[in-house]
């Protein structure tokens, strides 16, 4: 390749449009961040309330049509959610006895997977839910990759593959219904609602029952806070909770870098190609002088 003046300078002026591209992101991010928060809804699972009885297994599984659950929880296996389930119970010991805890997508105010998914397939709805949008999907899985929680999960033995998680029931939420397992728990332990609401009686039930309730909400604040939120009576670590996580969102946490991609990715390797095509022009001019 020729790298003339005028090639040179073309390169350079690509790199600025490319950069200008992400100035642009960055600008939009930053106003996005000076508008009121949205108001999400969300559930609040009350772990010192909840028997086990795995209600919402099941009833999620009708709701869904899927497969319905057929183990039961038992301490020192942790069942996980999978293609045929979007819910599970676990059961852990704890120094004051048994405490069962439901999985499932925990609906994250600013979801990982709706940042890395490349064509909005997964989608954060306005009222909270995260949902999975077939028609958009690509297959690329990067939604299973990027979060923190490892609930996505991919229909690897089906024909016609899909992305499943627990969408809040999403479509019952949009005919003013309650989320299934919400509806149909027998010992109401889960509270549908505003988040702000739901943290609001969160923090009513730790002050009025100290002894009850372990002081720390789970889901208010970790990974920028999730629209599924718990409350246990011991520490969430000996939970099976991944407590190691910052408060800051994911996309949060890497948008840093997304920004710095343009320049990484065209402004070197215009100025190298620059460099490269001087030097070897310098050269080419020494070896004529030398003969």
């Amino acid at each position: 390749m020729n790298l003339d003046r005028r090639n040179f300078f073309r390169v350079l002026g690509l790199t600025g449009a490319t950069l200008t591209i992400g100035t642009d992101l960055k600008a939009n991010q930053e106003q996005d961040e000076n508008h009121e928060p949205v108001e999400f809804y969300g559930i609040l699972y009350d772990s010192t309330m909840c028997v086990g009885c795995q209600t919402c297994e099941f009833i999620c599984a009708e709701t869904h049509e899927l497969p319905e659950p057929t183990d039961i929880p038992r301490i020192g296996e942790v069942r996980k959610t999978d293609e045929t389930c979007r819910t599970v119970v676990n059961a852990f010991d704890s120094p004051i006895g048994e405490v069962d805890i439901k999985t499932q997508c925990m609906h994250c105010n600013e979801p990982a997977c709706v940042s890395a998914c490349l064509t909005q397939a997964m989608y954060k709805t306005k009222e909270g839910p995260v949902i999975w949008r077939g028609d958009k999907c690509m297959g690329c899985r990067y939604c299973m990759v990027s979060c923190p929680f490892d609930v996505p999960k991919f229909e690897y033995h089906s024909p016609n593959p899909k992305i499943t998680k627990c969408d809040m029931c999403y479509d019952r939420l949009q005919e003013g219904q309650l989320p299934a397992c919400v509806e149909n728990c027998p010992a109401e332990a889960l509270m549908f609602g505003k988040r702000s609401d739901l943290i609001k009686e969160a923090r009513k039930r730790i002050v009025e029952n100290p002894d009850t309730y372990y002081d720390h909400i789970f889901g208010e604040k970790e990974a920028g806070g999730t629209g599924f939120m718990y409350l246990a009576p011991v520490s969430f670590d000996k939970l099976g909770f991944k407590t190691n996580l910052q408060n800051k969102s994911y996309p949060e946490l890497s948008k840093g870098f997304l920004y710095s991609v343009p320049s990484i990715f065209v402004l070197w390797p215009a100025m190298l190609l620059g460099l490269h095509e001087a030097t070897k022009n310098k050269q080419i001019k020494n070896e004529e002088e030398n003969e």
